[in-house]
């Protein structure tokens, strides 16, 4: 069997496990829908309960559009650092981005209670729309700081040790800010901090869907960057590619992904370290023009599935996304970064 082949295979399989999965998170939940009737309402024919209707269209789809959406922007925003640092355990929360992101929501939440006299957590969807433009704003601060760092700095490894730091300060501001906030709001902070993706919901899951597109899009024209850069930045600059424009747009690529994601659904783990080890290791090849749809096919698949256990019936309500995520995801890095050891995967 070709190379080719083989990969087309592989890639097959993942989408097919991605449409097992989306409706499997569709007929799964607390509520039990009979399989017949979820049909009927996907495609709009029947007389189905309203109730029923609702769940479906208001609950499990956004919940799982979101989960496929995000998984894929997550495992693209970690692919790229990891080739642009060259480091295996470079992900998307390393920039600091997921931690600016974090710091913002923290402003908002735990100081609302504190300054405005009412609890953020306590005004419904104009508390969530809030909280989603302070993570915003949080991560896009820090992405602009980073990126200007990087124009004057040309080690990888100093820009990722700067983004760790910056990740550690905003840590202890939100330390600072917890010990002085009230009970309730640093318990709907905690909550925002365990990450999930019924958290977008009526037009915000299109904005996100649209948004989130846009940027993958967009990453995929940066596949022959990112294969250069797996050359070298000698080999690569005499080559023609302008090092410190590629680290820019790459750096910028990544850091939006994963603003996005965060602003929306919380800071999500694991996903976007463990899927591009995966990748390499069941495709067996460095080359962008394969890894990138099949981190971006696999990520899906992984949210899905993680998606998919946090809300299993027998649970009550569902349970924090990243405790399955990072349940999941751990294991596999461990197992690769072993497996990597004998077969010397280069990244």
């Amino acid at each position: 069997m070709t190379r080719g082949r083989k990969d087309i295979i592989l890639l097959t399989v993942i989408l097919l496990t991605i449409i097992l999965f989306f409706f499997l998170n569709l007929l799964l939940g607390t509520i039990s829908i009979p399989l017949h009737s979820i049909w009927n309402i996907v495609w709009g024919v029947g007389n189905e309960s309203e109730i029923w209707q609702n769940i479906i269209w208001k609950t499990r789809f956004p919940q799982t559009l979101t989960a496929l959406i995000a998984g894929a922007g997550l495992s693209i925003s970690g692919l790229q650092m990891q080739t642009v640092f060259r480091n295996p355990l470079a992900g998307p929360s390393e920039l600091g981005i997921s931690s600016g992101a974090s710091l913002g929501v923290a402003l908002m939440i735990l100081l609302s209670g504190s300054i405005g006299g009412v609890a953020l957590s306590k005004i419904g969807i104009f508390g969530e729309i809030a909280v989603s433009f302070a993570a915003i704003i949080g991560a896009m601060v820090v992405m602009a700081i980073i990126i200007a760092i990087s124009q004057r700095i040309k080690g990888n490894v100093i820009l990722l040790i700067i983004g760790v730091m910056i990740g550690y300060i905003a840590t202890a501001i939100i330390g600072v800010l917890k010990f002085f906030s009230n009970d309730e709001d640093v318990r709907a902070y905690v909550i925002w901090g365990l990450g999930s993706f019924s958290k977008v919901s009526g037009n915000q899951v299109y904005t996100f869907l649209y948004m989130m597109i846009i940027l993958i899009l967009l990453s995929f024209l940066l596949i022959k960057t990112l294969n250069l850069m797996l050359l070298g930045e000698g080999y690569a600059r005499s080559l023609g590619l302008n090092i410190k424009r590629a680290r820019l747009y790459i750096i910028l690529s990544s850091c939006l992904l994963t603003a996005i994601v965060t602003a929306y659904c919380g800071p999500i783990v694991f996903l976007g370290l463990a899927v591009p080890h995966l990748c390499r290791t069941i495709f067996r090849t460095s080359d962008h023009r394969i890894l990138m749809p099949a981190v971006m096919l696999t990520g899906s698949s992984l949210a899905l599935l993680c998606n998919l256990i946090a809300r299993m019936p027998g649970f009550e309500g569902a349970l924090p996304i990243n405790s399955v995520t990072a349940l999941i995801g751990a294991p596999i890095v461990i197992s690769v970064l072993f497996s990597k050891r004998r077969n010397e995967i280069t990244i």
